[in-house]
C-alpha cells in the first residue's frame, strides 16, 4: 500500500513542485541524498568491478551510472541528489593522488571526461526532473589547480606577467596572473581577510587562490555560473569552502545564479556560520553537527550541547534553522560508523537530520548500506559493491524516515514552519523533541544499556488517547489523557511517533 501512495507522492511532486527556477522556498520540502559521482555507479552492471579508496584513483562512477539507479535514490524517498562538482579537473597522479572528488578544478568552462559526456550531465538532469526530483551541482570558486607546478615566484616576476602561459597553461577562464591573488598561505584561521585572499594547500600542493575581489572576476564567474544553470538545468548549488570568500562576492554570486544555494561554512561556531545565512539561501549546519557526533558517540555524550546548538540556530540565522543542511556524514568528514560500532548510537544519530527543522541531507552509502569508513579518503567507498541492497535495515529505516516526514509536512500541521522544541520528562540520557505532527524520543544509552529507557513527557503534545504509530518499529500505541507519552524503549532505540489520522496523508508507514 505504501508504494502506492509513494507513487501518489512522486506524481504530485513532479506536477506541482518542478519548475525551471527551484528557489529556496520549493527546496524546503525536499530530502537530499549526496553523491560522490566516481563512487556511486558504474555504466553497466559492474559490481565485482574493484575499487580501493586508499589508492586514491578515479574507480569509474559516472552520470549515466547515477540515471541508471535513480529508483534506488527514489526508493528511500529523496527528491533530490547533491552531486560531486561536474568540471575538468587536474589530471594525472598529483601529491594528493588524482581529482577524482571534483574539487581540484582546472577549466569551469568544460565539464570532466572521466565522469560522462555534458549530454550525460544533460540526460541526469532531465532523467531527475522526470521523476519530480532536483539536482543540486557542487561548485569551487575558490581555488584553481593548474596542469604544472606552480612556480609562485612568477606573481612578482613581469617577464611571467607578459606571458601568462608560464603559470596556467590549461587554466580557463583565468588564463592571467592577475586573477589570483597574490601566494601566501593561511597561517592564521582567525584573520579574515587572510582566510580569504591567502591560499589553500602547500609548496608540494598549492591552490591557486581565485581574485574574487575583483569586479571583473566576479563578473565572469557570474555569468559562467548562470550559463551552465541554463544549459544543464540545475534546481540549486552547493557552494564549496564558502568562508575561504568574502561575503559580498556570495551575495552577487547567488543573487546571479537565481536558484537555491546551500554553502558549506567548516566551523563549530553559531555566530561565525550566521553571517554567511545574509548572503547564501542556506548553510550546512557545521555547528550542531559537531555537538551531534559528540553527544551520540557514546553514553557519554553531552546531549544537552546539541540541544544548545540547536537552539542557538534557531536563534542566529538569518531564516532560523530552516534554512539549512541537517547531516549526519558527508564527503570530508568520517563516517560516524567509524566512530561507534553501537547500532542504537548510530540509529538515534541517524534520526536527528529528518527530525530537524532544516533539511536532511544523506551521505551514499555511509547511512542506508552501513559502510563506516574512516577519514577521507576511506570514506570514500564503492557502493556498487553492496549490490544497491534495498532490504539493508538502514535502508528501510531512512525509508520510514524520509516518508514520515513527507507525511508530516503534507498533515496541515505547519511542519515546515514551526520549530522543533525540546519537552520536559527526559534525563541525562533522553531528548524529547516536539515538531507537531511529530514526536522523537532520542536517547544515548547505547545497545547495552542494562535497564529499559524511559520517557515520561506530561506536556500536551496529541489529542487526549490517540492513536499513535512508531514508524520505525509500526507499534501502535496511546497518548495519555492530557495528550503527553509515557514510553520505554529497549535496547537503546530511538521513537518516531505520528497520530495514525496523519499517516495516511501521503503515506502508511505500516
Amino acid at each position: 500500500m505504501h508504494r502506492f501512495l509513494l507513487l501518489v507522492w512522486i506524481l504530485f511532486s513532479f506536477y506541482c513542485c518542478v519548475t525551471s527556477a527551484a528557489n529556496a522556498q520549493k527546496w524546503r520540502s525536499r530530502s537530499i541524498y549526496q553523491i560522490v559521482t566516481d563512487r556511486f555507479a558504474l555504466s553497466g552492471p559492474s559490481y565485482n568491478t574493484s575499487c580501493d579508496p586508499s589508492a586514491l584513483r578515479y574507480c569509474g562512477g559516472t552520470w549515466q551510472g547515477i540515471v541508471d539507479h535513480l529508483d534506488y535514490i527514489q526508493g528511500m524517498g529523496f527528491d533530490a541528489i547533491w552531486i560531486s562538482p561536474p568540471f575538468t579537473n587536474v589530471e594525472g597522479f598529483t601529491p594528493s593522488g588524482e581529482a577524482y572528488h571534483g574539487y581540484w578544478p582546472q577549466n569551469l568552462t568544460s565539464y570532466n571526461a572521466h565522469f560522462g559526456t555534458v549530454d550525460d550531465l544533460k540526460n541526469l538532469s532531465a532523467s531527475l526532473h522526470s521523476k519530480g526530483m532536483y539536482l543540486m551541482l557542487d561548485v569551487v570558486v575558490n581555488h584553481m589547480l593548474p596542469p604544472n607546478p606552480i612556480n609562485t615566484t612568477a606573481f612578482s616576476s613581469e617577464q611571467a606577467s607578459a606571458n601568462p602561459k608560464n603559470f596556467t597553461t590549461g587554466v580557463a577562464p583565468f588564463t592571467d596572473v592577475s586573477y589570483f591573488h597574490q601566494p601566501c598561505w593561511i597561517g592564521n584561521y582567525s584573520n579574515k581577510t587572510e582566510v580569504e585572499q591567502c591560499w589553500l594547500g602547500n609548496e608540494t600542493m598549492p591552490w591557486a587562490d581565485v581574485n574574487t575581489e575583483d569586479a571583473g572576476v566576479a563578473g565572469m564567474l557570474s555569468q559562467w555560473i548562470s550559463k551552465v544553470i541554463s544549459d544543464i538545468g540545475v534546481d540549486g548549488l552547493r557552494l564549496s569552502t564558502v568562508k575561504y570568500v568574502s561575503q559580498d562576492f556570495w551575495k552577487t554570486f547567488t543573487n546571479e545564479a537565481g536558484v537555491f544555494t546551500m554553502g558549506e561554512v567548516l566551523s563549530n561556531s553559531t555566530n561565525h556560520t550566521s553571517a554567511y545565512t545574509e548572503v547564501i539561501d542556506a548553510v550546512l549546519d557545521y555547528p550542531t553537527w559537531f555537538k551531534l557526533v559528540s553527544a551520540f558517540s557514546s553514553p557519554q555524550g553531552n546531549l544537552s550541547s546539541v540541544v544548545d546548538a540547536a537552539v542557538d540556530s534557531q536563534q542566529s540565522y538569518e531564516s532560523g534553522a530552516f534554512m539549512t543542511g541537517a547531516f549526519l556524514e558527508n564527503h570530508d568528514q568520517p563516517r560516524f560508523g567509524a566512530i561507534t560500532n553501537d547500532s542504537a548510537l548510530r540509529a538515534n544519530a541517524m534520526v536527528w537530520p529528518f527530525i530537524y527543522d532544516g533539511m536532511p541531507v544523506v551521505y551514499y552509502v555511509g547511512q542506508e548500506q552501513g559502510f563506516s569508513g574512516g577519514a577521507v579518503p576511506n570514506n570514500h567507498e564503492p557502493l556498487w559493491r553492496t549490490g544497491y541492497n534495498t532490504s539493508h535495515p538502514y535502508y528501510k529505516m531512512i525509508t520510514s524516515l524520509n516518508l514520515a516526514r513527507k507525511a508530516a509536512i503534507n498533515s496541515g500541521d505547519y511542519f515546515l514552519t514551526t520549530p522543533m522544541k525540546f519537552l520536559r520528562g527526559a534525563d541525562g540520557h533522553t531528548l524529547a523533541i516536539s515538531k507537531p505532527p511529530m514526536l522523537s524520543l532520542l536517547t544515548n544509552a547505547g545497545q547495552n544499556f542494562s535497564s529499559m529507557v524511559h520517557w515520561n513527557i506530561t506536556q500536551s503534545v496529541f489529542k487526549s488517547r490517540e492513536q499513535l504509530v512508531d514508524v520505525l518499529t509500526c507499534r501502535v500505541h496511546l497518548s495519555a489523557e492530557n495528550g503527553g507519552v509515557d514510553m520505554v524503549s529497549t535496547n537503546g532505540m530511538p521513537k518516531v511517533s505520528l497520530p495514525f489520522r496523519k499517516t495516511i496523508v501521503g503515506w502508511s508507514p505500516c
